[in-house]
Order: structure tokens, then C-alpha cells, then sequence
């Protein structure tokens, strides 16, 4: 998939059907800070896993569950919603569900409720900061306001849509979530330099994101010094297979084609769809993400929208960041996550997962909607 749509890229730049300052502008001004920081944050997590941050952080909410299957749960809920929030919601995929699916095997509880909390939140509770999510970085730039105004818009919608998730999923799951478990012994990370070093590289994304940094500008020196303290202590885990090669490739062709397509005729059909009405942009963005992937999504949405429409565009990001949950290609992470499932053993259908999505995605979004509408 990454490959074809790299060289579907190329090919639209080649043959002249994007024109030249179009993809200059898609290519370079808009998606250049995203990949960067996509390549930072992949890097510094993939580093903090390998240090053991994330399995302490899953044994650290076991421990606080003393015993409690329910409280667990709503701990793993935390988690995942903080690591959404401060590293992305690709991090939460592919870094925080096999810990969440080791944690519960060595627990002797039943996976599937904690896998689908992860990847449900993964999407869901990536609505707070630029960082959260690829498709905040490209609306940030778009809208021209700082992260705080950004947060202090999305803090509502980003708290429903978590909420209504959490208890959605613990719901049509409280049968696996009575009863309790032997709570876990704390383990020493292997290396407290390593630990310690990309802990705090971790922690500090957020706040130097909310202050005004440039997402790219703040991740990528947090990269370079987990990489440095790897160097320095365990230097043969800086191997290539660190850089995110065929995201970035997947990535960058997904700008140049969909960008093709929305000037070829796809804006008019989605203008008509949305109109002037910001709960038909949600479910638009929403049911285009499930289709398309909702990074392509947001793109194509965002040309739909008027210039000046803040709220409108803050919609979309609500239906491309929280709607993708019904099938599985709606969203990179969720695609990741299952990957990562099926290497644990945990198997979910396309079709059970979008009958879930079906109940619950709607949900979601008309909370979050609602919730968005508050704070105009």
C-alpha cells in the first residue's frame, strides 16, 4: 500500500495533474513540519518502549488497581488517553497495546475489552493538542491560532468524546469487568539511565507544544537526546529500522493524491455534502475517513470548508480523528494496532469491530459535536 501510493504521488506531480506551486505547497510547506514530526515522535517512542517506560507506566496502573478489573480498565482508559494526547495516537497503537496485551495475559484477563479501549482511544482522544494527531498539525497551520486556543476549543469535545468511549466499551464489556486479579510485583528498568532520560523526553513534548513551539521543533531535539543516551548506553538499538521510512512514503502520497483529486472535481461533491452546517461536516469527515483513510480525509474535507469557518473546521477534525472506528482502514493507527494484536494472538473480525463501531461511533461524534458548540 505505501509503495503504490508513493509512486501514485509521483506520478500526479510528473504528469502535471497536481500543478507545480500546488505541490510545491502540499509537499513542502504543509507536509514537511508534519513528516518531521512524525519521524521525531516514531523515534523517541520506539526508543522509550525499548527503555521500558511504557510496560512501567501499565505495571504502575495495575499496582493502583489493587486487585480491581474494573479500576484497571478505567486506568488503562488514562493511559492511553495521555499517551494519545502527548505523543500521538500511532504511539498509543503500536507502542502502549502490546503492553496493555502482556499486562493482561500476565493478569489472566480477558484481552479484547483492554485492545479495543486502546484503539478506540488511540482515535478518539486525539482531539487536544496538535501533537495528538497528523490532522491537527495540518489544521493548526490552516486556522492560524496558537495551541492554546486550539486546546482551549477542543478541551470539551476531547473530554465527551473520551468519556462517551469509556463508557460505551465498558458497557458492552461489563461481564469481562467484574471481578479482580493478584496485582503484579514492581520491576527495576534493565537500564535507569535509559528509563529516566526518555521519560522526560516524553514528558516534555506537551508542554513545549502548549507554549507555542513548533510540534517538529520540540519533538525533534526530545528525539535526538533519547538517541543520544542509547548511544551512549546501548548503542546497537540505533539501527535504521528506527526511521519510519514507508509512513513517511505513505504519508507524503497520500498529500499529493488526494490534494490531485480534491482539485479534479472531489471538492464540489464535498461542499455540497457539508454545506454551511458543522454537524454535517463531522459525520462527512467522519464516514469519508472509514472510506478513504482519515488523513486523505481531512484534506479533502478541509477544501470543502469556507475560509474563516473555525468551528466548521474543527468539525472535521472531530469526525476524521474520532470517526475512523467502523472499518478498519479508517485510520493508520488502527490498522497498526491490529498488526500488533495479531502478533499477541488477539483477533478481531472486520465485522465485529464495525458492528462495535456502528453502535458507538455515532455516539462519539454528537457528543463531541455538541460539546464543540460550547465553546463557539
Amino acid at each position: 500500500m505505501w509503495l503504490v501510493l508513493a509512486i501514485a504521488g509521483a506520478v500526479v506531480v510528473l504528469t502535471g495533474w497536481l500543478p507545480g506551486e500546488t505541490a510545491q505547497d502540499v509537499a513542502i510547506d504543509r507536509a514537511l513540519p508534519v513528516l518531521a514530526f512524525l519521524v521525531a515522535i516514531t523515534v523517541l517512542a520506539d526508543l522509550s518502549e525499548r527503555a521500558g517506560v511504557f510496560d512501567a507506566a501499565a505495571r504502575i496502573c495495575a499496582r493502583l488497581a489493587r486487585g480491581s478489573t474494573l479500576r484497571l480498565f478505567l486506568l488503562i482508559a488514562a493511559l492511553g488517553t495521555l499517551t494519545t494526547i502527548g505523543m500521538s495516537l500511532d504511539t498509543t497503537a503500536v507502542l502502549l497495546t502490546p503492553v496493555v496485551l502482556a499486562i493482561t495475559d500476565k493478569l489472566g484477563l480477558r484481552p479484547l475489552p483492554f485492545a479495543l479501549l486502546v484503539v478506540w482511544l488511540a482515535n478518539t482522544g486525539s482531539l487536544l493538542l496538535p501533537v495528538s494527531n497528523l490532522t491537527n498539525l495540518l489544521a493548526i497551520g490552516k486556522l492560524g491560532i496558537h495551541p492554546t486556543e486550539f486546546l482551549a476549543r477542543m478541551a470539551l469535545p476531547e473530554l465527551a468524546c473520551v468519556l462517551v468511549t469509556v463508557a460505551y466499551l465498558g458497557l458492552i464489556h461489563h461481564r469481562d469487568l467484574r471481578g479482580g486479579f493478584d496485582p503484579p510485583e514492581h520491576v527495576a528498568p534493565d537500564d535507569p539511565w535509559t528509563f529516566w532520560v526518555c521519560a522526560a523526553a516524553c514528558l516534555a513534548l506537551a508542554p513545549g507544544v502548549i507554549a507555542g513551539i513548533e510540534p517538529w521543533i520540540v519533538a525533534v531535539p526530545c528525539a535526538l537526546v533519547a538517541a543520544g543516551v542509547f548511544a551512549v548506553r546501548a548503542p546497537r538499538a540505533l539501527t535504521p529500522d528506527l526511521l519510519p521510512w514507508r509512513i513517511v512514503l505513505l504519508t507524503e502520497g497520500l498529500f499529493l493524491v488526494v490534494s490531485a483529486l480534491t482539485l479534479h472535481g472531489g471538492r464540489t461533491l464535498i461542499q455540497h455534502l457539508v454545506g454551511s452546517s458543522t454537524l454535517a461536516t463531522v459525520f462527512t469527515a467522519a464516514g469519508a475517513s472509514n472510506l478513504v483513510n482519515n488523513l486523505p480525509a481531512y484534506l479533502a474535507v478541509e477544501s470543502a470548508v469556507p475560509p474563516g469557518q473555525t468551528t466548521q473546521l474543527l468539525g472535521a477534525l472531530i469526525g476524521t480523528n474520532a470517526g475512523p472506528l467502523i472499518l478498519l482502514w479508517g485510520s493508520l493507527a488502527t490498522l497498526l494496532w491490529r498488526e500488533r494484536c495479531r502478533a499477541r494472538g488477539v483477533q478481531i473480525s472486520a465485522v465485529r469491530f464495525g458492528i462495535i463501531g456502528l453502535g458507538g461511533v455515532p455516539l462519539v461524534l454528537l457528543a463531541g459535536w455538541s460539546t464543540l458548540l460550547l465553546t463557539t
